[in-house]
């Protein structure tokens, strides 16, 4: 069993100012995508400016915001919400859902988009590569948070979660780094080098999706969901996995629709 690293959510405390770890995970992850879309940015469209890149994910970033905290609200814990709907200000507690700011991603591409004479999917080709450095962090805030755990378990790399969090006190599998690698890291890796050469529209998009989908519908099944929910049928099937299946049809379906119907274009390229 490998021991739980004791670390304060609070990164700095300024008088009555905190400065949470999770908090600053959104900024790596934000900044991150600006580095990367900053290299990527004359392949993708000479006539662009570093201004209107920073507008667009500016844009982006207030859509995964936004989107992932009403999606929360809405999939996960409505109820609570409902009762007092304060708590919706209180990010620095976690409660944000990926699915949801991905949905604020695509709402926030389609209204950049026409504003700036670009496809939707030319748009989130763009971007899709750069997503998962924002969700290799999100894990590791989630994992300083002491939230979001595992099963229990007897695997080596067992870790026992503080008492705040897990009152029972049990070995368990320490899936937000799970989720950190294969979400973060693998996902990185799989889109990096993908969109390396031209792909058709859609493409890059879809494996987004479908691997995304895949990678959030195997570690659900160690870990915990959302107390409030629970599973949702058969004691192993969880909202997660719920809104993980229309990623995996739809990727796949971009996919193939992708290399039926257009040829291949440098926009993506790296």
């Amino acid at each position: 069993m490998l021991p739980y690293p004791q670390i304060d959510p609070v990164a700095l405390a300024i008088g009555p100012l905190k400065i949470h770890w999770y908090g600053l995970m959104y900024l790596i992850g934000i900044g991150g995508a600006w580095l990367l879309a900053s290299r990527r940015l004359n392949r993708f469209d000479p006539t662009w400016t570093k201004e209107k890149l920073s507008d667009m994910v500016f844009w982006m970033s207030m859509g995964v915001i936004v989107g992932g905290r009403l999606g929360y609200v809405l999939f996960y814990d409505l109820h609570a919400y409902l009762a007092n709907p304060t708590l919706i200000f209180e990010v620095w507690k976690g409660g944000m859902s990926f699915h949801g700011g991905f949905i604020g991603v695509m709402l926030a591409a389609l209204w950049f988009g026409k504003k700036n004479n670009k496809s939707f999917f030319q748009l989130m080709d763009f971007v899709a590569p750069m997503v998962p450095i924002g969700l290799g962090a999100g894990r590791i805030g989630n994992f300083i948070n002491a939230e979001l755990w595992g099963k229990a378990t007897d695997v080596p790399w067992a870790m026992i979660f503080p008492p705040f969090s897990d009152p029972a006190q049990l070995p368990r599998h320490p899936s937000q780094l799970y989720q950190f690698a294969l979400e973060g890291v693998a996902l990185f890796l799989i889109l990096w080098l993908f969109s390396r050469k031209p792909r058709p529209t859609m493409a890059v998009s879809g494996m987004f999706a479908l691997f995304y989908g895949i990678f959030r519908f195997i570690v659900e099944f160690v870990r915990v969901p959302d107390a409030q929910l629970g599973y949702l049928a058969w004691n192993w099937l969880t909202m997660g996995q719920v809104l993980c299946v229309p990623m995996i049809v739809g990727g796949l379906f971009l996919i193939w629709l992708a290399y039926h119907r257009a040829p291949a274009t440098p926009a993506a390229a790296v």
